[in-house]
Order: C-alpha cells, then sequence, then structure tokens
C-alpha cells in the first residue's frame, strides 16, 4: 500500500479547524455531480473498452489525439508501466506544425488505430489534428465509409460534435462520464483503451485505486491523509505557495507532468493556489535541488520513492580509484536508495517542508493508489482554501479570446 508521512518541524496536529471543508469534501465524493471517486467500481466502463480493444486489436499503430486530461493521464500510463505489446504509440498533443510531421512520419496510418478524445468534441487542437489525420487517409485512399475500421471516439454520453459523428461514420465510441472531468478522467476510458493496447493490467489500475479508497474517505481510518491536506493548507496561508512533485524513478517523469495540471488547474484560483514544479530524481539533484535545498522556504516538496525495482544492476568493478571503490560492493537500486535518503536528512536539516511519499513497488495496483491519492489531496485541498476544485475558468478565457482572433481572420 502506497503510504506517506510529514518530514517537517511544522505540522498540523488537529484538524478542527479543518471540519467544514472536509465535510464538503466528504459529501463531494458522494456527490452526483462529481464522479471521478466512484471509477474504480464502474464495470461498465471497463467492460466497453475492452469490447473496443478486442475488436481492433491487430492493429500496429495507436494514435492518440488529444490535449491537456486527454492526453497527460494516458502518456504517464504508458511510460510509468512501459509498452509491454509491439504496438508504436504516437500522441497528437500539441498543434506544433514541426512536430505534427515528425510524428506522422512515423506511422503507416492504413495500420493505425486512431483514438480521438475530446469530452467537448470542440476542443480546437483535437479538432485541428483530427483534421490532419483525416487528409493523410484521404491520400492512401480512404473513404468516409472506411472511418469505422480507423476510428475510435472517446467524449460525452450524449452530446458534443463528436457523438455527432459517431452516427455519421459508424465508430466505435467510448464515454467519458458526464460527471468527470478531463484532469480526473485517466481511470476512464480515456486511459484505459491506450493502456489495454500497451499490454498494461487496467483492472488492477482500478482495484488498486479501489483498494486506497477507504483511507481516502475516512477521516478516522485515513486521519494522516486529512491532517497531510490541512498541513498543506496551513503553509499556504503561511506563504508556501509553491509544490515540487519529485518521483526519484524515470518512469515517473510524465507523472509529475499530469500533477502538474490537475494541481495548477483545480487550485489555481481567486488568488489562491500552490504553483507546480516537476523535477526527478536522482537526476535534478544535479540541478534544481541546489534551489530547492537552499532557496526561499516557499516550496512544498512531495519525493516520491519506489522501495523495490524490477530490474537491478550489480556496481562490480575493479577500477583503480576510490570512487569505483566505494560503489563496487553496492547496486545500482542501493545507490538510488542512497541518493532519496541523503536527500531526504538533507532538506530535513535545512528545515525544508517535504512529504515522504513510498510505493512498495511501480505496477498497476501502486500507480492506480498512486493517481487517487493525488486526485483526492487536489480536491481536500481545494475545499480547504475554499476554491472549486473542479472549473478552470482561466482556460475558458483564453479558448474565447483564441475563437475570437479565428473568426476575425477567416477567410
Amino acid at each position: 500500500m502506497l503510504n506517506w508521512n510529514i518530514r517537517s518541524s511544522h505540522k498540523t496536529l488537529s484538524l478542527e479547524n479543518s471540519s467544514e471543508a472536509i465535510k464538503h469534501y466528504l459529501d463531494t465524493l458522494t456527490s452526483d455531480d462529481v464522479g471521478f471517486f466512484r471509477l474504480p467500481e464502474n464495470k461498465d466502463l471497463i467492460a466497453d473498452t475492452v469490447k473496443v480493444y478486442e475488436a481492433l486489436k491487430h492493429k500496429k499503430y495507436f494514435i492518440h489525439i488529444g490535449i491537456g486530461g486527454s492526453a497527460l493521464g494516458p502518456d504517464m500510463l504508458l511510460k510509468a508501466m512501459g509498452i509491454q505489446s509491439g504496438v508504436e504509440f504516437i500522441f497528437l498533443n500539441n498543434i506544433d506544425p514541426d512536430d505534427m510531421q515528425r510524428n506522422l512520419d512515423r506511422v503507416n496510418i492504413k495500420e493505425a488505430l486512431i483514438y480521438v478524445v475530446s469530452k467537448s468534441g470542440t476542443t480546437a487542437e483535437t479538432v485541428a489534428a483530427m483534421s490532419i489525420v483525416i487528409n493523410e487517409l484521404t491520400k492512401c485512399g480512404v473513404t468516409p465509409s472506411e472511418y469505422k475500421n480507423y476510428f475510435v471516439f472517446c467524449t460525452d454520453p450524449e452530446k458534443g460534435d463528436l457523438r455527432k459523428l459517431t452516427k455519421e461514420w459508424g465508430v466505435h465510441t467510448l464515454s467519458v462520464p458526464s460527471n468527470v472531468g478531463g484532469r480526473f478522467s485517466v481511470l476512464t476510458p480515456v486511459g484505459l483503451l491506450p493502456a489495454l493496447f500497451a499490454g498494461i493490467n487496467a483492472q488492477d489500475l482500478l482495484s488498486g485505486a479501489q483498494e486506497i479508497k477507504k483511507h481516502l474517505a475516512d477521516p478516522k481510518i485515513g486521519e494522516e491523509f486529512f491532517k497531510l491536506a490541512a498541513w498543506i493548507k496551513d503553509l499556504h496561508d503561511q506563504g508556501v505557495h509553491q509544490t515540487v512533485v519529485m518521483p526519484y524513478s524515470s518512469l515517473l517523469k510524465e507523472f509529475s507532468a499530469w500533477f502538474v495540471q490537475l494541481w495548477a488547474e483545480s487550485l489555481g484560483k481567486d488568488g489562491k493556489g500552490l504553483t507546480p514544479i516537476p523535477s526527478y530524481g536522482a537526476t535534478d539533484q544535479h540541478s534544481q535541488m541546489q534551489l530547492f535545498m537552499e532557496g526561499p522556504k516557499d516550496k512544498v516538496m512531495f519525493l516520491i520513492e519506489v522501495e523495490k525495482f524490477k530490474k537491478d544492476y550489480p556496481l562490480t568493478n575493479s577500477l583503480s580509484g576510490e570512487s569505483f571503490k566505494l560503489l563496487s560492493t553496492f547496486s545500482l537500486s542501493q545507490l538510488m536508495k542512497a541518493e532519496f535518503e541523503g536527500t531526504l536528512e538533507a532538506l530535513k536539516e535545512n528545515d525544508r517542508h517535504v512529504i515522504h511519499l513510498k510505493l512498495p513497488c511501480l505496477d498497476e495496483s501502486h500507480l492506480g493508489q498512486l493517481i487517487l491519492f493525488s486526485e483526492c489531496l487536489t480536491v481536500l485541498v481545494g475545499r480547504m482554501l475554499k476554491v472549486d476544485p473542479f472549473n478552470q475558468p482561466g482556460v475558458e478565457a483564453g479558448k474565447k479570446y483564441a475563437y475570437a482572433w479565428l473568426k476575425t481572420h477567416q477567410k
């Protein structure tokens, strides 16, 4: 089981001042308006996803079209768990024309599944990438009557432009529940279909998330979780307005990117929030750590440890030199452990605010736990800060002006 503890001289020992926020959070978890917490037990979503996978699993390429929460979660799953099948994945998750060319040049599009993910079905970047892919199919002689052999949509259950195209084209379509926002959608078909094509055990992801739920929804069983959120809120009120996410695992590097969206888009409102900073160890001990260790004390640091790696390498050598001799009796995982513990101790000595998250190993079950833990912590901190963790008015404002520009310049 994932566990966590605070390494800081500043500790919140009582939840009395947070009782109203905690009640609001607990009500949120059972609300019909918010569905992310109940995803692990939604058997229909995984069953529908498996059906689509079985119908199209012969595909050699998987083109994932989406942006933000429609792409960051799936990318995180694949990087963390690895691609254990022969499928090649291409993420079209931005609108840089040069990057688009590089990605499309890697694909035999006639052997590709094209997974278009947009809850609204109107996301400009997604519509643009989809248009380009359709043009590529046309060049290869593919007609609209054949689109059902190439496209899968993932969108709102009832409305939106993609839902309309479903009827016209007869393509397979999966649903993002209407009460689950994009940045909370990784445990829906948004993430589950690419996971299946990558050979990842999607059911274990959901089972892991289900296993940790009681610790996130009961202040008695999970008292330390609720104290953690209160501690972060107290620090925020004292001017600690940045959050560093630093897994000691290269495979979790994209987890930091996923967390950045979750944390920033959910909490950055009304002049409040904790700016997320992505990092990973041990690499960033040689760059950002200088700032984290001796810079302003305005950061909360999530240090994520993986206790046991799937593979290890002995550092045995017969080279001269003290550094070679010292390492020769250890393994690579032991060196990672030493660097993690050394950093933890040095941060404590410098009175930095650290949350130590510990994963027994990096597998589907524990990744599912880490995902739901992160989502619930985000919502609980949001309730304590008295911001709505489920809207994104700042993002919507930018979209509005982008569309206004397009209309002004329309030919």
